[in-house]
Order: structure tokens, then sequence, then C-alpha cells
């Protein structure tokens, strides 16, 4: 006889969420993003309409909101003429944008902190090889995170280090404050980041810093996520943190993403929570009607 017995829905498990590709809700809403700065133009001269991005993803449900700082540093600042203090200011401002933004919710608020090589505004965080070392990086993240951790945010984002030097260097960096934070990589493949190492190596750098709150990767193919997150539980008892982009290949002399994934975030969300993904949201191409998708399936 056939079984006609009402089944429960599988319940998914629980996981905390985070916010989109910034620059694409910039986009939807409105702005141009392009140039040098990256989404650090429109801090300068649209802050309103960095408010509202930020306001759009905690509405939309995110739990954590990323600051505009991904591209914001001095060395960027003086190559378009302006000066070191205008990037300081703009750092500490990014935070205070995204503290009202987010006003009135729950959402807190995680300083971006972007690679060596979102400066350098070439792609090179998406090939993972600088031609500087572990000293000189130890001094550029330095000025940057005394600024940010001045503004008072909730989280460090340290987010798309594409190689095992960058990793190290900010951990020697991070150690110097208690503040919560999640390191994440970027990755060309199911275990190894841009550089070519293995993903293992770098979380390895960083698997014992203070306040770690999750580690993981973020601006990769949707299709990498699950492997990625078994290669770093395969090391570490940390939360795992997944922010995949919406898949393509990024074109640096254009400025483009080419070739996006046709499936949702939220398509893909069981199979990355059966990976152990606990942190989940979006990079580039992903908005806040992802976020708020993603929002609706942990109801």
């Amino acid at each position: 006889m056939p079984n006609h017995e009402l089944t429960e829905p599988k319940q998914l498990p629980h996981f905390h969420l985070i916010d989109g590709g910034l620059s694409t809700e910039l986009e939807r809403i409105g702005s141009k993003i392009e140039g040098n700065l990256w989404t650090g133009h429109a801090l300068l001269d649209q802050p309103q309409i960095v408010e509202q991005a930020h306001r759009n993803y905690a509405e939309a449900g995110a739990q954590v909101v990323i600051s505009s700082s991904y591209q914001v540093s001095r060395q960027g600042f003086q190559e378009i003429g302006l000066g070191a203090s205008d990037a300081d200011r703009a750092l500490a401002e990014s935070i205070h944008i995204a503290r009202r933004g987010v006003a009135g919710t729950n959402a807190k608020v995680a300083a971006s902190v972007g690679p060596y090589g979102a400066v350098l505004h070439d792609g090179s965080e998406y090939r993972g090889v600088y031609e500087v070392g572990q000293n000189f990086l130890e001094d550029f993240h330095s000025e940057r995170l005394a600024v940010l951790l001045a503004a008072n945010p909730d989280y460090l984002a340290v987010e798309t280090i594409p190689n095992v030097v960058e990793a190290r260097a900010l951990a020697n960096v991070l150690r110097e404050n208690n503040t919560p934070r999640w390191v994440s990589f970027t990755a060309g493949s199911g275990d190894r980041l841009w550089s070519g190492e293995f993903i293992q190596a770098a979380v390895e750098e960083v698997a014992e810093l203070q306040n770690l709150v999750a580690v993981g990767i973020n601006c990769v193919d949707p299709s990498l996520v699950s492997e990625l997150a078994r290669n770093i539980k395969s090391v570490t008892g940390a939360a795992v943190i997944a922010y995949p982009n919406g898949g393509g290949e990024w074109d640096s002399a254009a400025g483009v993403w080419i070739g996006q994934e046709p499936r949702s975030l939220s398509s893909w969300l069981p199979e990355w929570l059966d990976a152990g993904v606990e942190w989940v949201g979006g990079c580039c191409g992903t908005s806040a009607l992802d976020i708020k998708s993603l929002s609706q399936t942990r109801l």
C-alpha cells in the first residue's frame, strides 16, 4: 500500500548570514563603479548611496555588513593625487557609513581588510603573485588596520587573500589586537589558492589566531565552495565562512566579470552546509536580492 503520510521538509542547519557584493548592490541601485579605487570612489563621491547599499543588505536579512574599505589605502590614494590623510579619513568613514546604514537593525559591521593585490588594480588578487615580501606586507596592513580599528568595527573581514606569504604577514599583524575576525582566501580550484599553494597551508598560518570567528573562502566560483570547505575543515576546527562570487572570470583590463554562474546562491546552500560551512554570504556578482533569498531559507 502506498504511504500517504505527510513528511516534514528537511530542516537546514543553522548558519550565520553576511551580506553580498557591495559593488554589485551599488550598481543595482544606480552607482557606476569604475576606476582605480573601485567602491572607494563611491565612498568619496556618493557616501549616501553606499549607506543605502548597506541598509539594503541589513533589511534583506544580513547579520553582518562589510565596509567599503576593501580597496582603500594610502598607496592607492597617492597614485591618484590624494594624500595619506585622505585615505585614512576614507577608511574611518567607511565604518561610520556602514554604521549609519545598519542603524535600527541588529546587523553588525565588519571592516573589510582587502589584500595588497587589490590596491594594484590589475587583478593580482586573482593571480596570487606579488613582487613584495612579508615585511612589506606587514607594514602595508598594519597602517590600514590601525585606522580601521580606531573606528571600532564589530569584526575584521580579512578577505580575498590569495597566497601563503600574505596569510603569514596578516597573522603576525592580527596578533596585536583582539577584535573578532574572520580570514577568507580566494582560490582557483578546490584545493589551491590562486598562487598555486595548497589552501591548507594558508589556513594553518591563521588557525591559531585569537578571536577567530571563522576561516574560509570568498570571491571563488560557487562550484568550488564545498571542496574548499572540506579541505579547510581538515586542518582546523574553526567555523567555515564562504561568500563566493556569482561565477565567471574577472577581466582586469575591462573591469568586468565574464560568464556568470546561472544558479542562485540559495540553490547551492544545502550542499555548502553539508560540507561544514557555517557563515554564508555573497561576493562580486551578488546583490541584496541574493541575500534576501538566502535569508528566507533561515525561516
